[in-house]
């Protein structure tokens, strides 16, 4: 009973988080406005990716171009739901550990955690990436004959939101390490390449590459689950890992978030 008191609280904050978000962003709607354009200039540049795929006639593992254009659209999907939920809080992070402005949110009653990870919510910048990203999944969906049921929808959508929690995960990773070293630009930098290469099906690269980056630091699992389960190409072992890992990968970033909090000490000015 507690656990569902504590969920729906969160959920409330959630909500609240992003409303103030918004309410703020209106402020500076030049601003708001500009966001969009700069995304939007940003996603005509990914679309090139699509032509080139489509002129060129590339086909991966028996997948054809229109079915290529899933998995690019989901990649552009995530990748708005990152810029919009985490992005912004994950850059704070370092910031907080620098100045020392971590010692006042852990004093909220409210999870430390939650509070860094979900604080602020852009709402702009990630419409261009979220409304090109669902089009192109529904186009390459119907050009591939997927069926479209309430199963395969369902699925879909459900593995949709495990990327996410593994977005999170993966995502987080540079931020926590400034608990222990004053810059972390390397492996964020590190982070967004592993990302941006991550817009394509993970068999283009060779099998060592496909496994660490399905078992070891599991970004293929991200972008490349979700089509290939409503392609009925996932099945097995990697069916049953794309379930666990999410979870898996949560507790570990929950128990690293334990160390680095037990690393921090204060304003490092």
């Amino acid at each position: 009973m507690n656990v569902v008191i504590e969920l729906r609280r969160h959920l409330y904050l959630l909500v609240l988080f992003a409303k103030n978000s918004l309410l703020s962003q209106m402020e500076y709607r030049f601003n708001f406005v500009a966001g969009i354009f700069v995304e939007t200039a940003f996603l005509m540049a990914k679309l090139l990716y699509v032509s080139v795929v489509y002129q060129t006639n590339v086909h991966v593992d028996g997948m054809t171009p229109d079915t290529i254009l899933m998995f690019m659209g989901t990649h552009i999907l995530l990748t708005g739901l990152y810029m919009g939920l985490f992005y912004n809080n994950f850059l704070r992070i370092t910031e907080y550990v620098r100045t020392g402005m971590l010692d006042l949110m852990m004093v909220k009653p409210v999870s430390l955690q939650f509070l860094v990870s979900f604080r602020y919510i852009e709402t702009g910048m990630p419409l261009p990436n979220i409304v090109a990203g669902s089009v192109m999944v529904a186009i390459g969906w119907k050009a591939s004959e997927i069926p479209f049921t309430l199963f395969n929808l369902g699925a879909f959508l459900i593995f949709l939101a495990l990327a996410t929690i593994l977005t999170y995960c993966v995502m987080i990773i540079p931020a926590l390490l400034s608990f222990w070293f004053v810059n972390t630009s390397a492996a964020s930098e590190i982070s967004y390449s592993i990302w941006d290469a991550n817009n394509m099906p993970y068999m283009i690269y060779n099998k060592w590459i496909q496994r660490i980056g399905t078992f070891i630091i599991p970004v293929f699992i991200i972008t490349n689950y979700a089509p290939l389960l409503v392609l009925n190409r996932l099945r097995g072992i990697h069916l049953l890992w794309g379930i666990l890992a999410p979870l898996i990968f949560f507790i570990l970033i929950r128990l690293l978030w334990k160390q680095a909090l037990k690393a921090y000490s204060s304003s490092n000015l």
